[in-house]
């Protein structure tokens, strides 16, 4: 009687063990997880790059003419008007060669004339006359060279800008070429960026032959500049070191607020209609691949693989190819989960989990 009592209890103990297991594992297998779906939406994205500021035009001003800088008509800073006086070199030199020079082109142009007289008498021969022609002709150069080396002593501004600062003083022995002063123009500023191969690949085969690519300005203090620049040009060839290919664009500067050399960053937009997102918390990686789990109608999770679009925007992902939005995918625990296994959702609505993800960034 004894031993039918402990194999009765026996068999109860192991009976309410096995109950006890089925129940944790039934816990288990429907296990909560949270839940949401990809939202849809037109999503613009912004990259940004360093980029450099140039003047359309920059240039150095340096004597022609070697000589004593006599004057200095401008400042450093201002803004010089095309054909405004910059600079004189002591003319003195130039204006007695240029005096010297029309002397001898005006006795050149009086043996010219006494040569003709005696050749239209046939009493020298015509080629004493060409003779006489040619060195008249070459008095006459020499008076227009004399007249250009005069010319060179005033320093006139090639176009409208702003001129940088002095590097001489009144007073100065210059030689020939050396530099007076820069010069830019500043009504349309230049802005190089570099693009690396696979983004300007991406342009190249999206662009419309019609639309340029239109870029804005951030500039130092963080703030954007007002006016919108227009890519104009890519240069020819690829840096082989960093991989990178060089933009340049054009942006108009009517307040002249931006100078050659400033720095900045040029933020490109582009635009992807009716993407669909999905946060990146939600996806996991196999061989370089990204996958989410996706649920059925049973609440069994399956594993998916999806393409990535664009991988730049802060806590989310733009997902190209893989889900639609009817999809419900598996939001966390996925290190806890396996392909196949039934969960029990607890479904959250996208615009809250995407709420949620903001306040987290920030």
């Amino acid at each position: 009687m004894a031993k039918r009592i402990v194999l009765l209890l026996s068999l109860g103990s192991v009976l309410a063990l096995s109950s006890c297991g089925s129940k944790h594992e039934e816990k288990e297998e429907t296990a909560k997880y949270l839940v949401t779906s990809p939202v849809q939406q037109d999503t613009l994205v912004e990259r940004k790059y360093v980029c450099q500021i140039h003047s359309v035009k920059h240039i150095e001003l340096r004597a022609l003419e070697q000589g004593y800088l006599q004057k200095i008509f401008v400042d450093e800073g201002q803004t010089v008007v095309q054909g405004q006086k910059m600079f004189q070199i002591m003319p003195n030199v130039y204006q007695a060669e240029l005096s010297k020079a029309k002397a001898e082109a005006e006795t050149a142009l009086i043996e010219y004339k006494n040569t003709k007289a005696l050749a239209d008498k046939n009493v020298v021969s015509k080629n004493e006359l060409a003779l006489a022609k040619a060195k008249l002709d070459k008095a006459r150069a020499e008076v227009q060279l004399s007249a250009t080396h005069l010319g060179f002593t005033d320093v006139r501004a090639p176009f409208t800008g702003i001129m940088d600062h002095l590097h001489v003083r009144e007073g100065s022995l210059l030689e020939e070429g050396e530099l007076l002063t820069t010069l830019s123009d500043n009504s349309k500023m230049w802005v190089y960026f570099n693009v690396p191969e696979a983004e300007y690949l991406n342009y190249m085969t999206n662009k419309s032959s019609k639309d340029k690519l239109k870029v804005h300005l951030e500039m130092a203090n963080g703030s954007i500049f007002n006016q919108e620049g227009i890519v104009e040009t890519i240069e020819g060839e690829f840096n082989n070191e960093t991989g990178n290919i060089a933009f340049r664009a054009t942006f108009p500067n009517p307040n002249k607020l931006l100078r050659h050399g400033e720095t900045g960053n040029i933020i490109v937009k582009n635009k992807y209609p009716n993407a669909i997102l999905i946060p990146q918390k939600a996806t996991f990686e196999v061989l370089d691949k990204k996958y989410v789990f996706v649920l059925d109608k049973n609440n069994v999770i399956h594993q998916k693989e999806i393409t990535v679009a664009e991988e730049e925007v802060p806590y989310l992902f733009i997902v190209k190819k893989g889900l639609s939005k009817e999809d419900k995918i598996l939001l966390d625990g996925l290190r806890k989960v396996k392909d196949g296994q039934k969960v029990h959702p607890d479904y959250q609505d996208p615009k809250q989990v995407f709420h949620s993800l903001e306040v987290e960034a920030e």
